[in-house]
């Protein structure tokens, strides 16, 4: 895949990660646009399909109000990239 159309499937994807609810969109948000483009072609394939998901059910996931399963990896690797942005905050 060549880098415009990369950029595009970014754009798409920050708009799919934009979720209405205020808690996903701080943490999907910056991991589509600052972290999407470091995955592996397999974990950006995994990444759209976890945007498949209901927005309650990432919520509970993103919060640790439950297990992901399948999608642990992925959601660890969200909130760690969340949590080592806000350390750099401060």
């Amino acid at each position: 895949m060549n880098q415009a159309s990369d950029t595009g499937k970014q754009r798409r994807l920050y708009w799919r990660s934009r979720r209405g609810m205020l808690e996903l969109d701080l943490l999907l948000l910056p991991f589509t646009l600052e972290a999407w483009a470091g995955l592996s072609p397999a974990e950006q394939a995994e990444y759209e399909q976890l945007l498949a998901g209901e927005d309650q059910e990432l919520f509970a996931w993103l919060v640790k109000r439950e297990p992901a399963g399948r999608w642990q990896g992925l959601v660890d690797r969200i909130l760690a990239y969340n949590e080592a942005k806000a350390d750099k905050a401060d």
